[in-house]
């Protein structure tokens, strides 16, 4: 392609408090019956007067505090001016020039993405048209649920990264614990502005795109309703053909807000493209200026946790993950705290059994990982659990692992002995015995059944002995058989090796 791709972001994330933005109404409005929860202020009734949620502020400054930003010590809110059927007041109470948090960053693993702002705003009702009618029915409950919108500068180069990013930006909601972020349920939404520029002909300062020379840059488009990450990706990707499309015809790029079409998969003008003049921004008269001091700050960083990217660099770094595992471990906060509990318990499992072991060994922090991200998401994602209300404990998990680490069960025997703990509970040591599963490694045993699998297939015996030593393989799987699963792999085949051959 020769035009470079520009992106910026616009993520508007509903906040869980229990009251509304300015007014006492509650904020839990999923399955409520349409205007019942409602008043007089989030309805913009005349001589009513809003009080902003202090839960609300506190939580913005703490989400611009774990991105790293500045905080304005003088903020303000301000009253943004458009006239939808879903905004009762007429104009939202928003903020401009003096946001909560300006000059932050994300990091996405491969890079850091630069935040411009994190402000806080009232969220407007839902709108609904009948089928087959004119008719646009509205529901006010919504209207005034705090909303606290983040803009990234344009500095997002595909829509993969800008997938990512929203990734990245929801896990940081639920670590929090600010939002539920659930984007089917419009508590997390996404907007997209796009640009298509020649290479060569602009330049990125001080926030803004600037022309290189004396020809006006291509301008953006703004692509809304994009309700799931897949719809992110497909809306830039096609934004991105439909621009690059556009400008090798010769047409102009016209600045406006566009729908993504998921049954069309493709996006579709809406309006003209509004600017911040249109909006006619002036301080919101009713409530006074925010003056945030050091105190105020130094209460909230005690709240703040290790996010998903620092933890898996420290899993990388502590433990020895990989970076898949470290990554898919630490993108889920009960799941990375079930991980480092079983890590922590398997050393002390093991040292109280009489083995020498290092609480810090990578390999056995490792090999837990890998059956934390495997077997046991596994199970997770069949059953729709949340890793936080497991059946099983840390402690057993790790058990678990220490029987397989010390070579007492093998790695089936350990899938059967997980899934009845999954299920049902229980301790993997008496599940075990219950089920004899414990691992065959006595010479004598293993000798009588591999003598007995090789007595029973001799032409495969045959076979082998003639060079055909691929069969290995189909003798360990019928010793496994043989010892109903019990049997060491690591010990069955180098006997194999040699009783084939006497």
């Amino acid at each position: 392609m020769k035009y470079d791709v520009i992106i910026g972001l616009e993520i508007h994330a509903e906040l869980k408090t229990k009251s509304k933005m300015f007014c006492p109404c509650n904020n839990d409005s999923e399955g409520k019956a349409p205007n019942t929860l409602v008043c007089p202020i989030c309805l913009g009734h005349p001589g009513t007067l809003p009080v902003p949620n202090k839960q609300a502020i506190d939580w913005t400054l703490l989400l611009g505090l774990a991105l790293d930003c500045d905080i304005n010590r003088d903020s303000k809110f301000d009253r943004k001016n458009y006239f939808y059927p879903d905004l009762p007041k007429g104009y939202q109470i928003s903020q401009y020039d003096q946001p909560f948090c300006v000059n932050g960053k994300l990091d996405i693993g491969e890079r850091e993405i630069d935040v411009t702002r994190i402000h806080l705003e009232e969220d407007t009702g839902k709108s609904f048209h009948r089928p087959g009618s004119n008719d646009t029915l509205i529901d006010f409950n919504r209207a005034g649920t705090p909303l606290v919108e983040l803009v990234t500068e344009p500095v997002i180069a595909s829509a993969e990264e800008a997938k990512r990013f929203c990734q990245a930006y929801q896990r940081i909601l639920r670590f929090l614990k600010v939002s539920n972020a659930e984007m089917e349920k419009g508590e997390m939404r996404c907007e997209a502005n796009i640009s298509l520029q020649t290479k060569g002909a602009w330049k990125y300062e001080d926030g803004r795109i600037l022309p290189t020379g004396k020809k006006a840059l291509n301008a953006k488009v703004e692509v809304k309703n994009l309700n799931s990450f897949r719809a992110v990706e497909k809306a830039i990707n096609y934004e991105i053909s439909r621009q690059e499309k556009a400008l090798n015809d010769k047409e102009e790029i016209l600045p406006e807000t566009r729908g993504w079409d998921e049954k069309k998969n493709a996006t579709v003008a809406q309006r003209v493209k509004e600017t911040a003049a249109d909006y006619r921004y002036f301080p919101e008269p009713d409530i006074p200026p925010i003056k945030i001091n050091q105190a105020w700050l130094e209460e909230l960083k005690h709240q703040l946790v290790e996010l998903p990217a620092a933890k898996a660099k420290r899993f990388m770094h502590q433990y020895g993950l990989k970076l898949e595992s470290a990554e898919t471990i630490a993108n889920n906060k009960e799941l990375s705290s079930f991980f480092e509990n079983v890590v922590s318990e398997m050393g002390a499992w093991i040292e109280a059994n009489g083995d020498d072991f290092e609480r810090q060994d990578k390999n056995a922090a490792q090999m837990a990982a890998n059956w934390v991200t495997g077997e046991l998401l596994k199970n997770l994602n069949t059953d729709k659990r949340d890793a936080g209300k497991l059946k099983m404990t840390a402690e057993n998990f790790a058990e678990l692992m220490a029987l397989i680490w010390q070579n007492k069960i093998n790695s089936n025997a350990g899938q059967r002995i997980l899934e009845i703990m999954y299920w049902e509970g229980g301790d993997p040591t008496d599940i075990m015995e219950k089920l004899g599963l414990e691992q065959l490694d006595g010479d004598e045993e293993l000798e009588g059944a591999i003598r007995s699998v090789i007595s029973a297939n001799p032409q495969q015996a045959n076979e082998y002995r003639k060079g055909k030593f691929p069969l290995i393989q189909f003798f360990v799987g019928k010793v496994m058989a043989e010892t109903k699963g019990k049997a060491n792999p690591e010990k069955v085949r180098p006997m194999l090796e040699k009783m084939l051959l006497e």
